[in-house]
């Protein structure tokens, strides 16, 4: 049988579900093509805001590749766009001359961002936040610029905002309403997001209505309608969104807010049909992807042949997450007179929760910092449950129930686990059996669970424990080093050596990495594996973290700290004179005392970073890097009365031998005169304790959150022996340790005994001494060439005339 035509007008979320729906049904029965204007394979839209705020790459968001498109025979013709439709001979036109013949058109072209109609929108700056292409406008205007503002402060808005400020940029949110994200959260619930945003960095203006967009050809700032007026290099529109129907609208198609569809999601023309955000379904246009995906399998059962399903509505949950915080919201969100409300407000743990009842039902919910009851209270208010036995319970938890969490076996096999794909209990538990799935990811791909916001990852993972049993534990996946591989860390490594390989590029190529340019996670280790296995390894400082490029900590208002080298927290008059110096040249707000005895200088702009560096011509005390940070001493026996032991020749030659190493994780030292430990010498990733006669060593201390006290590793009696000993620990440690793992997991990992096997053997323990050694030598001077480099860089984009482009 001739395959049918199919075209669809738009690549998104919807529009590539349908698809999907299509694909599982009958992959046989159209020729399909794909229009999208944008460049790029479908990917996931949700995920920009963790693209911006740096938590995912490009790569990641990617839902269906390249090779998706090619696999189906699916003709896609990206960053195309169609410009015209003949409903009556049945043909589209693109921008670029093209003309195709349908016999089914589907319009999926999504929505647009809200564009306030005041003067000077139309200027250099001023963005939506809808897009890849957006996205990369705000990465490049915060390496150029330093102050952005954020028109609207619903989910949108929050999160451009929180990127921004984790961009390093000064950031106000303007919002027109007396408090945010009205549409999801009441005013308590807001307030408490809202004091937890400004703790980020985030500024808020509320109350406040733009009238204009300031400046030349360029943003200047923002004028208000009280008269008021603030400056802005950077306007990013998140107001909101409209259905993109021009092209529908043109071609005849009835439109009102978006496009009209039925039940079917057919518009008033014979084969042609609408889904996703551009639609309008019984007066409603809906936002979120839940019910897109409804509306998109209702649409592919349509197209092939199966009507026995219509599409009714949706009735939407929102589960979000705004810079770490855990929100969800359904239903009514505010009191009346016909509702009653019961409500949970711990202001310590930061938790708020409130149910709005109306005739013993569910009509609402609002929950802030825990939402792990949202699927079982959204399912009570959707199938309209009775709660009269349940409201004098701890929130709507019948008696003897426990609270539902992540007790998956509790949940009954309706109960929805991906909200987002509406993806319910039984649904995935069948997968699990009859597939025989064992991972969160092949649950993914096989049921589209978790493959949006990504929330229900961990639920789906309990359920795999429970549905599989014992079984789960024989086949439960190695952890691999991210999802850019199915490697853990020691097959990656074996793989490495093995193979010789001694690039990124080539490991990546070699080992059939899933995406290109790999990730956040897997770029930084592979630099560090590489460093470790190949002594003479050139380092990649593109692969590093953002806060060792830029040679600082990134701190909550976008400024950064800089902290100088002080050799066992002793200085002199003359390094003093230069610090000094530099806090009042750059006009450094705050100079304080750090808990590893060095001067920190906290508030210095981005921009200034390398010429404070330069002026300083003090080292870099790597306060950001995965390295040695510090080696805290007290004043020892030249000046203590109960010292033993020279500790600050000691902590000073320890902290030069070995500064710059790069270690898996930062790593501290202290090093204490006598067992008083004024140097906190028991807490450290490695500390020498002074006694009669010697050193004590002790390994594998912590003292941050998760505190542990050091073990005894030995003790020796030379200061030689202290270096041999510390320093073949350190390169053991470097070896064999995870990725970030700290030397306090390692140890608990590896056991404190087999590491004393391994330092105790005098030919392993030298061996390892000259694998460190050779290391050490590439770190000659790697950071003044890094800051040379980076002096040079800054004044050749501060020479340029930077425009960001927004086309």
């Amino acid at each position: 049988m001739e395959k049918r035509k199919l075209v669809m007008v738009g690549n998104g979320m919807a529009g590539v579900r349908t698809i999907e729906e299509i694909l599982k049904i009958n992959k046989d029965l159209f020729d399909i093509t794909i229009f999208g204007k944008e460049p790029y394979p479908n990917y996931n839209r949700i995920q920009l805001s963790n693209v911006l705020q740096g938590e995912a790459t490009w790569d990641e968001i990617i839902m269906n590749g390249w090779n998706w498109y090619k696999d189906h025979h699916i003709q896609l013709h990206a960053g195309e766009s169609v410009i015209k439709i003949d409903v009556e001979q049945k043909r589209v036109y693109s921008d670029r001359g093209r003309v195709v013949e349908y016999d089914e058109l589907i319009l999926a072209t999504g929505s647009l961002p809200f564009i306030l109609p005041i003067p000077g929108v139309d200027k250099q700056g001023v963005i939506g936040f809808r897009d890849i292409q957006d996205c990369k406008t705000m990465i490049e205007a915060a390496k150029h610029y330093k102050k952005a503002v954020v028109i609207g402060a619903g989910l949108l808005g929050l999160e451009a905002a929180s990127g921004l400020v984790k961009l390093g940029m000064q950031v106000d949110v303007v919002h027109l309403m007396s408090h945010i994200m009205e549409k999801q959260l009441d005013a308590t619930a807001a307030q408490m997001l809202q004091k937890e945003l400004e703790a980020q960095g985030i500024n808020f203006l509320l109350e406040k209505e733009t009238v204009a967009i300031l400046g030349d050809e360029c943003v200047k700032g923002l004028r208000f309608k009280d008269g008021t007026e603030i400056e802005a290099d950077l306007v990013v529109m998140a107001a909101g969104i409209v259905p993109n129907v021009r092209l529908a609208k043109e071609s005849g198609i009835y439109v009102n807010r978006g496009i009209i569809v039925n039940d079917y999601l057919e518009t008033n023309i014979p084969n042609v049909y609408a889904v996703g955000e551009c639609t309008e379904h019984r007066e409603i246009v809906y936002g979120l992807v839940a019910p897109l995906y409804e509306q998109a399998k209702v649409l592919a059962e349509n197209l092939c042949g199966i009507r026995e399903k219509q599409y009714e509505g949706s009735v939407v949950g929102t589960q979000l997450k705004v810079s770490g915080v855990d929100l969800f919201s359904a239903g009514e969100i505010y009191e009346n007179q016909t509702t009653k409300a019961i409500k949970v407000h711990n202001e310590w743990n930061g938790v708020y929760k409130k149910v709005l009842i109306r005739d013993r039902r569910i009509v609402g919910i609002v929950l802030y910092g825990d939402t792990k009851d949202s699927t079982r209270l959204f399912r009570m208010m959707t199938q309209k449950q009775d709660i009269s036995d349940m409201a004098e319970i701890v929130f709507l938890q019948a008696p003897g129930q426990e609270a539902s969490g992540n007790n998956v076996a509790a949940m009954p096999d309706d109960e929805v686990i991906c909200g987002c794909n509406g993806v319910t209990k039984g649904t995935i538990a069948s997968a699990i059996q009859t597939h025989n799935l064992t991972t969160v990811e092949q649950v993914g791909a096989c049921t589209n669970a978790g493959r949006s916001c990504g929330r229900c990852k961990s639920l789906i993972a309990h359920l795999l424990e429970h549905t599989l049993g014992d079984a789960f534990y024989q086949t439960a996946q190695k952890e691999t080093l991210c999802a850019c591989t199915d490697l853990s860390r020691d097959e990656l490594v074996a793989e490495i050596r093995e193979k010789g390989l001694t690039s990124i590029k080539e490991i990546m190529n070699v080992l059939g990495w899933k995406t290109e340019e790999g990730c956040s996670k897997c770029r930084p280790a592979l630099n560090y594996f590489l460093g470790v296995l190949y002594p003479e390894y050139e380092d990649d400082r593109d692969s590093r973290l953002v806060n060792e490029k830029m040679h600082a900590n990134i701190q909550k208002d976008g400024t950064y700290s800089v902290v100088p080298r002080m050799y066992g927290g002793v200085t002199t008059a003359s390094d003093l004179r230069k610090i000094a110096d530099v806090a009042e040249k750059y006009n450094v707000p705050l100079v304080k005392l750090t808990g590893g005895q060095r001067i920190a200088l906290f508030g210095i702009k981005k921009e200034d970073l390398p010429n404070v560096w330069a002026d300083l011509e003090i080292p870099s005390g790597y306060a950001y890097g995965k390295t040695l940070r510090t080696v805290k001493t007290c004043v020892g026996a030249q000046f203590c009365r109960y010292g033993t032991q020279d500790s600050m020749s000691l902590g000073i030659e320890l902290e030069k031998r070995f500064e710059r190493l790069d270690t898996p994780n930062k790593v501290k030292m202290g090093v204490s005169a006598c067992p008083r430990n004024c140097a906190e010498a028991g807490i450290k990733d490695v500390g020498i304790v002074g006694v009669d006669g010697g050193w004590e060593i002790y390994v594998g201390g912590n003292g941050g959150t998760d505190l542990r006290a050091a073990d005894l590793l030995c003790k020796v009696k030379t200061e030689e022996e202290v270096f041999d000993i510390v320093g073949a620990y350190l390169q053991y440690y470097r070896e064999t340790a995870k990725y970030l793992e700290r030397t306090s997991k390692w140890i608990e990992r590896v056991g404190l005994d087999h590491v004393k096997e391994v330092l105790c053997d005098e030919e392993k323990r030298k061996e390892l001494n000259e694998r460190l050694y050779r290391t050490l030598a590439r770190y000659e001077d790697p950071w003044k060439k890094a800051i040379e480099d980076e002096t040079i860089r800054h004044r050749y984009y501060t020479k340029r005339s930077i425009v960001v482009n927004t086309k």
